[in-house]
């Protein structure tokens, strides 16, 4: 998989960080607040690499 991502992972992930859900750097971190809520495990998987992917552009600016 490239770094290219859907327009539905990156969506999906838009609202969990307006919903107030606290996402790190850490991508098992991430896949665990996501466990219960996605119905795909590939998703699941995919929404937690990109958030984990933007909390560390974040941090390094």
């Amino acid at each position: 998989m490239g770094k290219i991502k859907s327009k539905l992972v990156r969506r999906s992930s838009k609202t969990f960080i307006e919903k107030g859900i606290e996402f790190n750097e850490n991508f098992e971190h991430n896949k665990k607040i996501l466990g219960s809520t996605m119905p795909s495990k590939k998703l699941r998987n995919q929404i937690a690499g990109f958030l984990a992917r933007e909390r560390k552009q974040k941090k390094k600016e």
